[in-house]
């Protein structure tokens, strides 16, 4: 009777009865008892999100090498919670030699970080100990900040620029990048209250969505460009400038706003000591600006659906890579509006901005130059401009789940890369930045389960996890559901969570409702596992009319691949299979009739590329 009973058991709780059951962490089982999401995919009816409108006057010194400001943030707390502490971040402290760093620095690096000269909250003042600070700072409150309330935080600040540029400092001794300038309110959410992770150098970022009324001063010759849409240009350029820039807001051709000899000569910008510059940008998760006494400046405009889109580059003239930039980015622009995601472009402006990066923002990209290498550089525009989508669209938590953004920005950067190069050149260029170097190492770290957190991976594990195992999941599932349906699931997250706050199980739970198919075990399989790519033929055999193959998926993802039946006489034969088959089993056996004499039976995944290739070929 024991071993009977036992036997039930193991039958009725059999792993596999449990296959489409997801790991939720308790704080996601919390946030649906709440009801702030939903297990449908979807906002709970109690679901809320913080938010500020930000008036930030910058003062940018270009002879020290400094940024001041002076901000009132209008802070929202929409949440039913009564804040007894604030959270303020500056992400520029990792520059400072007492904060945790992902990485070796050099001393060009270090900087003696973010200043407050003023800080205020609802009128009462605070002293704050700048040495205190890192990347945020917990600012225990004298007067609580009550649930719906609106809050009125005043900072007075200003920071030293570092040598070393990466997302942000000194480019030259011209031309600066202000990324992540200013201090700002970090995030409290309905899952995790205060974000209090640290920056790091190598993380991304999680930010409300927030509206922004910005200054930029600067001398004269400098030139400012910025997330959103410049308000003042009357103001700031000279007339034959001004009448240039303005042309390029309305039109297709790429116009030299601004051309080296008119920079040489001070022939750009208003001639006053100082100029200010206002940009204004709303429903954004930050605000960026670039500044240059030298770069020349390109511009052009690109028509979509429901409006014309302003494009900017800004460079040192003679870099080739990006003298093409405006071209490019039009193109990107309207490719991905119309195509993959297929969403239109969210914002009115996209500016590139020649730096050291290889990063994105609201609005803007600062990318490396690459001059030698054409098709390399498109591709760098292509990922980060595809990040306009994840993470900005939805404000993704990157920091916690990098692999929601920088996954499907792989993904869109693969998917125009064959509009633009053709598929043999897109799958070769492709390959060998992207794949090779994750499935060549057999290394424990590549294996980890994709949905680890971000911060709780480093080195190569980080890289990949972030990048193009989440970048195959997602298209992988384009193959199993097909352009149609997936485009409908996708589009369903996408709306849904447009200005708001997902996270890994709002998008498995979106992506099922959209299609309306339970992916869990696909989920499970990509994200939930230490899988990795292996396919291998165990057999290919006649039997009477039909050939007789099987096929053992080793490394455990569920990818598509191609049988590829060479016949005697040369004739080669393909029959695609997609992800499906490996739904409810490891192995797969499958009978094609065979009319003549079979030579070779080869599997051939394309970008999914095999870890063990020499068992992928069956000579009969």
């Amino acid at each position: 009777m024991n071993r009977l009973f036992v036997i039930f058991f193991l039958l009725i709780f059999s792993s596999d009865s449990f296959a489409q059951d997801l790991y939720i962490p308790r704080n996601i089982k919390l946030a649906y008892e709440k009801q702030t999401r939903s297990e449908d995919g979807k906002p709970g009816k109690n679901y809320w999100q913080n938010r500020g409108d930000y008036s930030i006057a910058f003062t940018v010194d270009p002879k020290s090498k400094t940024v001041a400001g002076d901000e009132t943030i209008v802070y929202a707390n929409n949440s039913p919670d009564t804040l007894k502490t604030v959270v303020i971040r500056f992400v520029n402290n990792v520059h400072k030699p007492t904060s945790p760093r992902n990485s070796k620095t050099s001393p060009d690096f270090l900087s003696d970080g973010l200043q407050i000269k003023a800080l205020s909250i609802n009128g009462e003042k605070y002293t704050l100990n700048s040495e205190d600070w890192e990347t945020f700072y917990d600012l225990k409150l004298k007067t609580a900040l009550l649930p719906k309330s609106k809050n009125t935080i005043k900072i007075i600040w200003q920071y030293p620029l570092s040598k070393e540029s990466g997302r942000e400092g000194q480019i030259d001794e011209n031309t600066l990048f202000g990324a992540y300038a200013y201090p700002r309110i970090s995030v409290y959410d309905d899952y995790n209250g205060w974000d209090k992770l640290p920056h790091n150098g190598r993380n991304e970022f999680y930010n409300d969505f927030n509206n922004y009324r910005v200054s930029v001063s600067v001398p004269r010759n400098y030139i400012v460009y910025a997330t959103g849409v410049l308000q003042n240009p009357e103001e700031v350029l000279q007339p034959a400038v001004l009448t240039k820039f303005k042309k390029s807001l309305t039109g297709n051709e790429i116009i030299h706003v601004a051309t080296a000899p008119e920079i040489r000569n001070g022939k750009v910008t208003a001639q006053k000591p100082v100029n200010t510059w206002k940009f204004k940008a709303e429903n954004i998760t930050d605000f960026t600006f670039g500044v240059s006494s030298s770069y020349v400046w390109d511009a052009s405009s690109v028509q979509l659906q429901t409006k014309r889109v302003s494009v900017q580059a800004t460079y040192n003239a003679g870099t080739a890579d990006f003298e093409k930039y405006v071209e490019w980015q039009k193109y990107c622009i309207k490719w991905f509006s119309e195509n993959w995601p297929g969403i239109e472009y969210p914002f009115p402006t996209m500016t590139a901005f020649q730096g050291f990066a290889d990063m994105e923002y609201p609005m803007m990209v600062n990318d490396t130059a690459i001059p030698d290498n054409l098709a390399d550089s498109r591709q760098t525009v292509d990922h980060e401009i595809a990040h306009t989508y994840f993470p900005f669209f939805m404000g993704i938590n990157e920091t916690r789940y990098a692999f929601m953004d920088e996954g499907w920005a792989t993904a869109l950067e693969y998917l125009i890369g064959e509009a633009e190069n053709g598929k043999t050149f897109n799958d070769k260029m492709f390959t060998d930045f992207r794949v090779k170097r994750y499935i060549n190492d057999p290394s424990t770290e590549e294996d980890q389960p994709v949905i680890s957190l971000s911060t709780q991976v480093s080195g190569i594990g980080y890289g990949n996890n972030s990048y193009i195992k989440p970048a195959f999941s997602y298209l992988a599932l384009k193959d199993l559901l097909g352009d149609d349906l997936f485009k409908k699931a996708l589009h369903h997250y996408m709306n849904t969570w447009q200005g708001k706050h997902p996270m890994p199980w709002d998008f498995f739970n979106s992506m099922n409702a959209g299609s309306g198919q339970d992916l869990n075990w696909f989920w499970n399989n990509w994200f939930f596992s230490n899988n990795y790519i292996d396919l291998k033929l165990n057999s290919a055999k006649i039997e009477g009319e039909n050939l007789i193959i099987s096929i053992e998926n080793v490394g455990g993802f569920a990818i598509p691949f191609e049988v590829e039946i060479t016949a005697a006489d040369g004739t080669v034969t393909k029959k695609h299979y997609t992800p499906e088959i490996w739904k409810t089993a490891k192995t797969f056996t499958t009978k094609t009739p065979a009319k003549m004499k079979v030579r070779s039976v080869k599997l051939d995944g394309g970008i999914f590329m095999d870890y063990t290739p020499k068992d992928n070929l069956f000579t009969l």
